[in-house]
């Protein structure tokens, strides 16, 4: 029997696009557009300049494109800067517990398209598809404890991707993911801090997925038992306790990517929930700032840790505000919504938002983990003494309650609205187009044009 190494190595080169069930082809396609979506309206956000500016100042050969900008720089800063363009907004795609994949694979796999001179639309899909599968099932038996899951585990979706599209053999897709493993690495104090290195760290997924392709393509190895070696991932981040037929069981038929996550709102995942709650209370009862006295939300331990502390404005307002269930909630209630532009600092730092934040109580209750990670209970007090409560087992978006075909196109259509530096309509209009037919696509390359200014 072959360890899980082979299995997986074995799943990302030998896996064909005919093989793949309509519902898994559907998913990718919507996620390569949310990617596209978020790395356009993302473009221009903290950082994003700043990043390119010190790509160009590296120099190095000219492989690949960095989007909307149109510098050719070498690959794996190409997959850097695309991938912190994609993650901005956070308005990307997700999975639980907490990990964003495409942000990275897709940055990644546009950049190993470039090295490699060309993959067409179905081998594209196909790599993305084989690479986040690999990674959603690895994410699902970890236990982080406060390492940021997208640092530690999306690496594989992002150098599976690179290796298939570069065409790796066996041995060195082997070497190439074990490779990955050695860089992986991220924790969610930048979450909590609101720093920028939320963004650094999927750029660096994406960059080091093309490095660890490119290395294992020299020569370079790691650890053959990088998943199950005594100081291999499952040892480091599962406790060694895990499941494997969770982990490769059913490979090729039972896709845990179906349960990509793809956010309603512009905010944390574990914010979703509470935003939600809030909203429906809003519309329910016509509840105002001015009549309500306290708002007391109940989440999972996990949520709490993540972004149930208070609400403090830093150097990255936008990142504090994303991570925070008390500006989410305030904002919903004054705003009466949660959109892209509620999270600039204009709007974070409004004083009518802030004299609804000290009324907002965010406690962490341990039952809601029987229900789900993103399970909240809300209960809304009036100065006239109503009480209004509200309870959300799934946040809209995850698998249990997935968006609409035309949910995901509003939510891409609200990206190309946002960005301060808009593509044309026509663009928009054409990559829609060419990515619900990806498959027919001669060469993945002919999208990037549609992605520059």
């Amino acid at each position: 029997m072959p360890g899980t190494e082979e299995e997986f190595v074995q799943f990302i080169l030998e896996t064909k696009h005919q093989n793949l069930p309509s519902e898994v082809v559907n998913t990718v396609k919507h996620l390569f557009l949310t990617i596209i979506g978020t790395t356009i309206a993302g473009a221009t956000l903290e950082g994003c300049e700043a990043l390119r500016d010190q790509i160009r100042e590296w120099g190095g050969t000219q492989e690949a494109t960095i989007l909307l900008y149109g510098d050719k720089v070498p690959a794996h800063h190409a997959a850097l800067v695309n991938s912190y363009m994609a993650r901005a907004l956070d308005f990307d795609d997700g999975i639980r517990p907490g990990m964003h994949v495409g942000a990275s694979a897709v940055p990644a796999g546009l950049a190993a398209s470039e090295l490699a001179k060309g993959c067409s639309g179905k081998e594209f899909l196909t790599a993305l598809v084989v690479g986040a599968e690999v990674a959603d099932r690895i994410n699902l038996v970890s236990d982080y404890d406060g390492f940021d899951p997208t640092g530690i585990c999306s690496i594989f979706a992002a150098t599976a991707v690179a290796s298939r599209i570069l065409r790796l053999n066996k041995d060195q897709t082997w070497d190439a993911l074990a490779i990955a493993f050695n860089k992986s690495g991220g924790s969610f104090q930048s979450n909590i801090e609101g720093a920028l290195s939320v963004r650094l760290i999927q750029g660096f997924v994406a960059q080091g997925g093309i490095l660890s392709a490119q290395l294992a393509k020299k020569g370079f190895t790691g650890p053959k038992h990088f998943l199950e070696g005594i100081y291999g991932y499952f040892h480091l981040y599962a406790k060694d306790r895990y499941d494997p037929l969770a982990v490769s069981g059913e490979l090729g038929r039972r896709f845990e990517f179906n349960k990509t996550m793809f956010k309603k709102f512009p905010s944390c995942g574990d914010t979703i929930s509470s935003t939600e709650a809030m909203l429906d209370l809003v519309r329910e009862y016509e509840i105002t700032p001015n009549n309500v006295s306290q708002i007391n939300v109940k989440v999972t331990p996990y949520a709490f840790k993540l972004v149930g502390g208070p609400f403090k404005i830093g150097d990255n307002p936008r990142v504090n505000a994303q991570f925070n269930i008390r500006y989410c909630v305030a904002n919903a209630l004054l705003r009466r919504n949660s959109q892209l532009e509620h999270f600039e600092e204009p709007f974070i730092r409004d004083p009518k938002l802030m004299d609804i934040i000290p009324k907002i109580h965010v406690e962490a209750d341990p039952i809601l983990n029987e229900r789900d990670e993103t399970a909240v209970e809300m209960e809304v007090l009036t100065k006239s003494g109503d009480k209004y409560n509200k309870r959300i087992d799934f946040a809209a978006g995850f698998a249990e309650r997935p968006l609409t075909r035309e949910e995901i196109m509003e939510r891409f259509w609200n990206c190309l609205d946002y960005a301060r530096r808009p593509l044309s309509r026509e663009k928009g209009e054409k990559l829609v187009s060419l990515i619900s037919k990806l498959e027919r696509l001669e060469d993945i390359r002919s999208l990037i044009p549609l992605v520059l200014w």
